[in-house]
């Protein structure tokens, strides 16, 4: 058998051979699941935070026991179905998380434009009680979209488990140095981190978003959190004075 020609001088070189998936970035890493508690005891402090929100805030959303029950009916379910691993990949389990998120945020997203509409309102209720309303509502933002952040990234919680999970909507800095951290996947803990940076400084700190869902997502918590500071901090300024 004779060698293959070597290329001339002036030959193109020949193309390299084609990366992989798992050869771009160390985003391979295939979750071995974690525990419920976590994002479950996010959740059930979400729902006490909705529950101390004043009635000012909350008047659109009917009957002040019916939010909190529904969203109290979601937890259960969701907690009787798998109460200790997220580590089952049905799809109703996922629709039943989401659902719950979902509420949760719209909920939020409802309480603060009642708080934005009384804190403009002059004869509204007292400003004191408005500004301490902008607390739960400023922290449930940043558990909402936490829990967001943990069901989107690279297709869910459990797609997460599977060898074939797409790519990563979030840039870890421990997916840029893998030998830092070897076999490291993120957990709710990380995403509750991010939502929380996100919300402080109104754009991402060490966590980069990677796709379009991840940016918009928190373009929409930006937001939501700049227009609760920026106006309670303008009416405590008015209180103080």
């Amino acid at each position: 058998m004779t060698d293959a020609p070597s290329p001339g001088p002036g030959a193109a070189p020949p193309p390299e051979p084609r990366q992989t998936r798992d050869d771009r970035a160390a985003w391979g890493e295939v979750s071995t699941g974690e525990s419920r508690w976590p994002p479950l005891l996010a959740v059930v402090v979400a729902i006490a935070l909705q529950v101390v929100l004043p009635p000012t805030v909350i008047q659109g959303l009917g009957p002040r026991w019916l939010i909190p029950a529904v969203e109290g009916v979601l937890l259960v379910a969701l907690f009787v179905t798998n109460p200790h691993q997220v580590d089952r990949a049905e799809s109703n389990l996922r629709m039943l998380s989401l659902a719950m998120i979902a509420v949760i945020t719209v909920v939020n997203v409802v309480a603060l434009g009642e708080l934005i509409r009384a804190l403009l309102d002059n004869s509204s209720a007292a400003g004191r009680a408005l500004v301490f309303a902008s607390v739960p509502i400023w922290l449930t933002n940043v558990i909402a979209f936490g829990l967001w952040y943990w069901e989107i990234d690279r297709g869910g919680v459990t797609a997460r488990m599977l060898s074939g999970h797409r790519e990563p909507d979030f840039l870890f800095p421990q997916m840029s140095t893998p030998a830092a951290s070897p076999g490291w996947a993120p957990q709710f803990i990380d995403y509750l981190y991010t939502s929380f940076t996100n919300a402080t400084a109104f754009s991402p700190t060490d966590t980069m978003p990677l796709t379009s869902r991840a940016k918009l997502l928190m373009m929409v918590q930006s937001l939501a959190s700049l227009l609760t500071v920026a106006l309670v901090i303008s009416r405590a300024v008015n209180i103080l004075k």
